[in-house]
């Protein structure tokens, strides 16, 4: 549901959108960070904040960091 965020916000068409790995934070709602496969050997880190249930809104886009590899560690940024 994000990847048309991050495409529009990183200025790029990916034709590769697998995650990988992920981990949750949970704050006011729910915080993921998500390893995402974006080609053969380009992957990107996502911030992808999910609010609480009765607020009825979708997932967003928080924030990214392009330019890793499969084997960055995924961490909290």
């Amino acid at each position: 549901q994000v990847k048309p965020q991050f495409q529009s916000r990183a200025n790029t068409n990916c034709r590769v959108f697998t995650a990988i790995e992920y981990r949750t934070q949970v704050v006011a709602g729910t915080m993921y960070f998500i390893k995402v496969q974006v080609s053969d050997a380009e992957y990107v880190h996502l911030k992808v904040f999910q609010s609480l249930p009765h607020e009825n809104q979708g997932p967003s886009l928080a924030d990214f960091q392009t330019g890793k590899t499969r084997d960055d560690p995924l961490t909290y940024f």
